[in-house]
């Protein structure tokens, strides 16, 4: 099923009683669904990429690669699913000698019902109607209503038509999946009684709105939101002093990738006071060319963003120019820097994301000035952190494992691994929750903990029979069993 123009409740009522079938299915038939859709994406990638190219301007390379993301991680939830260990299956056997005696329970996770996913405007296939927050939900059995994003509609469009047909041919139930589109069918979807959770990326005001509305229903529901993001990136003196060309480049190449349009867009640069690095940025940076960005609505954003930091006193224009509304051929890159001490002053002003190709280089006077600077950052998905071998850099780490959900050393956050290990999430207003979106513990957020208390044999799930007939890894009476 996919259509804008399906009255929404026959639409969720439909993925409401495909839930009794995609709940009862095994994993392996979960499996083969979302292997259907990752070969149905890849042989028709090219026709989805001119879509996605007339609507995003992103590039072919850019979207084949992003195809090539979004069945892998259809395949990577495949691997997952029967695998077993994302049930968390646990048994603790009677005991009646204990004092109380324990009963036999065992405990698994189940899938939550009906979910309700927001497209994300700068990922058309990797955050969309096939991306994570879809895999995901369909990998633990939770039937998928997505809400297109407006910015490629007619790729939205597209890509549930093959969706569908994918699903369809491979066994998956009628109203497993489904596609509406308008901020009004977005609203009601989180209202419907039918819904039981929300994936949303997309930005602080949409998100938070949305994220109420989940909270304030009768019958409140998780919202798993990624919203924003400044990933700050502290360079220590002995690194700027050994490798700042290299360091200035790299910072060049990272935030202007995607025309700044990354969710973990390095946009604070926490920096030495007193050397030349801004200069290296500015000369790394003067030939990144000009790029289009995903929607009008952001294109008319960046301008207002950049005037709104080179008004506040005490930051200088390093690189670029902050009069952009007359560009006709899309973003420029632009380079701020101020100081920690005028950070301390202005957090509200300075620590607000700018999407777009910006970044922002703070000056600080020695360590005590940066962390007081840091605590003044909101959650974020990433931090990372430039030191030469050997640094004692323990107390800066601590510092942002509190602030963020993944922390990188010597590289640049953008670029998000999608595997076993993968944390995608952060304090808010990176996400408003404590799972990952990306990777394969992706699939915890729509699921919720069940434990059966003195159950009969043939009635559990397959998972916490006694003899495990799917092999799969368990803890037994505390003791843990890989299959």
């Amino acid at each position: 099923m996919s259509t804008a123009t399906l009255d929404l409740t026959a639409v969720t009522a439909a993925a409401a009683a495909a839930f009794k079938v995609t709940a009862a299915a095994s994993d392996a038939e979960r499996a083969a669904w979302l292997t259907a859709v990752a070969d149905a994406l890849d042989a028709n990638v090219t026709e989805l990429v001119a879509i996605a190219d007339s609507e995003t301007s992103l590039g072919t390379v850019r979207l084949t690669g992003e195809v090539a993301r979004t069945s892998g991680q259809l395949r990577l939830f495949a691997r997952v699913i029967t695998e077993g260990s994302y049930l968390e299956a646990v048994i603790d056997h009677a005991d009646p000698a204990s004092a109380p005696p324990k009963p036999d329970l065992r405990r698994i996770l189940r899938p939550i019902g009906p979910v309700a996913v927001f497209s994300a405007s700068n990922f058309p296939f990797a955050f969309s109607v096939a991306g994570g927050d879809t895999a995901s939900a369909l990998a633990v059995g939770c039937p998928v209503i997505v809400k297109a994003h407006s910015g490629h509609l007619r790729l939205s469009q597209r890509t549930a038509e093959i969706v569908t047909e994918a699903l369809a041919s491979a066994g998956a139930p009628d109203g497993i999946f489904a596609l509406v589109s308008g901020r009004e069918a977005g609203t009601a979807l989180v209202q419907d009684p039918a819904i039981k959770a929300v994936g949303f990326t997309g930005s602080i005001p949409g998100g938070r709105a949305l994220f109420d509305l989940a909270t304030s229903r009768p019958e409140p529901i998780p919202f798993y939101g990624e919203l924003g993001s400044l990933n700050p990136v502290v360079i220590t003196d002995a690194a700027l002093a050994d490798r700042g060309q290299e360091l200035a480049a790299g910072l060049a190449g990272s935030f202007t990738q995607g025309a700044g349009q990354f969710c973990t867009k390095p946009g604070l640069v926490f920096i030495p006071a007193g050397t030349d690095f801004a200069a290296q940025v500015a000369e790394a940076s003067k030939d990144k060319p000009t790029a289009a960005m995903l929607t009008e609505r952001i294109a008319e954003a960046y301008p207002y963003g950049l005037r709104s930091v080179a008004e506040q006193p005490g930051v200088a224009v390093v690189s670029g120019t902050v009069d952009q509304d007359s560009l006709a051929d899309g973003a420029a890159p632009v380079v701020f820097s101020t100081s920690a001490a005028n950070v301390l002053e202005r957090p509200d002003e300075l620590l607000e994301e700018c999407f777009g190709p910006t970044t922002l280089l703070i000056e600080y006077a020695n360590d005590e000035e940066l962390s007081q600077a840091l605590a003044k950052v909101p959650g974020s998905l990433t931090g990372t952190v430039h030191a030469q071998p050997g640094e004692d850099v323990s107390a800066l780490v601590e510092q942002l494992s509190e602030l963020v959900g993944r922390v990188l050393f010597d590289g640049w956050p953008t670029g998000v691994a999608v595997n076993w290990s993968q944390q995608h999430g952060g304090p808010y207003p990176a996400t408003t929750s404590l799972f990952t979106s990306v990777g394969a513990t992706a699939v915890r957020r729509f699921q919720r903990p069940v434990a059966y208390q003195d159950a009969p044999d043939n009635i559990l799930h397959p998972a916490l029979r006694e003899s495990n007939p799917l092999g799969i890894p368990r803890r037994v009476d505390g003791v843990l069993t890989l299959g």
